[in-house]
């Protein structure tokens, strides 16, 4: 998600400064991802440029915005479009993995092991944060905290379908030694 998106659908419910979106954007967010206040201000200044936001009023040194039509558009837009990521996931731990298959010196299935202990260890770590979460006052919170469980729940299946794919490759190997 672009925070520019975030920040629209904020400023759909009411105008604000900048300030106030980065808190309720974090807190929307349920913690799991942190602005800095300068890249709010950045975004508030390319989303008016594109006319998607408007100074709403000034006082002192606080601008408040308001999102405009064309804004509140893009955003039901944004909204209305399914997200389907069109390439595979690029993180640490696919690429690790996918690297350690060539090297020749690597114990995979250690490794394997040692990430699957890990990611279980995560997977219970969310679990307790899940059961401690107030489900009247906490909705993003838990419902990131499923997000979490389920992709952590998808890596150590992912983690065990490669040891599979290890253990049938072994007899095809010795086979032809």
């Amino acid at each position: 998600m672009s925070i520019k998106y975030g920040l629209l659908a904020l400023l759909a419910e009411a105008p604000t400064h900048g300030y106030q979106l980065k808190t309720a954007f974090e807190r929307r967010t349920g913690g799991s991802w942190e602005l800095n206040i300068g890249q709010v201000y950045t975004t508030l200044q390319r989303l008016e440029r594109d006319g998607l936001v408007e100074t709403a009023d000034t006082v002192e040194d606080r601008t408040d915005y308001r999102i405009t039509a064309a804004g509140r558009s893009r955003l039901d837009a944004w909204f209305g479009t399914p997200v389907a990521p069109d390439a595979p996931a690029r993180d640490e731990l696919t690429i690790k993995v996918l690297l350690a298959v060539a090297a020749a010196d690597l114990d995979l299935t250690s490794m394997l092991q040692r990430q699957r202990t890990a990611s279980v260890a995560q997977l219970q770590a969310y679990t307790r944060r899940k059961a401690l979460a107030n489900p009247e006052s906490d909705l993003a919170f838990l419902m990131m905290l499923d997000a979490l469980i389920f992709r952590t729940e998808a890596e150590v299946r992912w983690l065990d379908a490669c040891e599979a794919r290890i253990r049938q490759q072994r007899p095809a190997k010795e086979r032809a030694q």
